[in-house]
Parts: structure tokens; C-alpha cells; sequence
């Protein structure tokens, strides 16, 4: 499932949010302070573009929690609530839940990107 769910995820979504991610990280990456939060957005981008597979796992610490503070007032909410809409569109067919479900992954995600590992 993980090969072809990847490539049906890339064809109808995935490059759309992967695309997201790496814009997000383009316009973070305009200013010297804004770099680490650029190269987490480039991470975050290959999960969204393939996220059959793959989990996140949470973690971190205080300066992980200020990170996802800024980054929640500035992109975090309103890329989490696209990827909800698309999740929640997504799951209105049985054949979407998998990749519904794959859009809620990639919008927790959305909401605190720092401390969080792929795997």
C-alpha cells in the first residue's frame, strides 16, 4: 500500500500541501532569523509530498515550544486548517479515509513542526 499510496497521494493532494511546505520555507528563509524555520519546513515537505509510511514523533523542549509559538501566529494555523478542509473532503468517500487520514497527520503537524522527528 505504501508504494502506490504514495503515488496516488502525490497525484491528488500531496503535491499541492508538499508544495506548501516549500514555499512556506522559501518565505521563512528570506530573513537570516527565519532559516530554522525554513530548513523544518523543507523537511516537513518530503513527508507531505510521500507520507505512506512514515510517522511523527513529538518531542522537544522550552526552546522547541517558543519556535512552535511563532511559528503557529505566522503559518502554523492557517496550514493546519487547509490541511483539515482537504482531510475533512477527503474522508467523505470510504475509498479517501487513508489519505484523510494522512492530511490530519500532515496538519497536526502543521500546528507544532518543532521537536518532531520522522520516522
Amino acid at each position: 500500500m505504501g508504494v502506490i499510496g504514495n503515488i496516488l497521494w502525490f497525484i491528488f493532494g500531496g503535491f499541492i500541501s508538499g508544495l506548501a511546505w516549500w514555499v512556506s520555507g522559501l518565505i521563512w528563509c528570506l530573513t537570516i532569523i527565519g532559516i530554522p524555520y525554513g530548513r523544518q519546513c523543507f523537511k516537513f515537505a518530503s513527508l507531505s509530498f510521500f507520507p505512506f509510511g512514515k510517522e511523527v514523533v513529538y518531542g522537544g523542549g522550552p526552546v522547541s515550544l517558543l519556535a512552535n509559538v511563532i511559528w503557529f501566529l505566522f503559518f502554523g494555523l492557517w496550514m493546519a486548517l487547509g490541511n483539515l478542509i482537504i482531510g475533512l473532503a477527503w474522508c467523505l468517500t470510504i475509498v479517501g479515509i487513508p489519505f484523510g487520514r494522512q492530511f490530519f497527520k500532515i496538519a497536526k503537524l502543521s500546528l507544532t513542526p518543532f521537536g518532531a522527528r520522522i520516522v
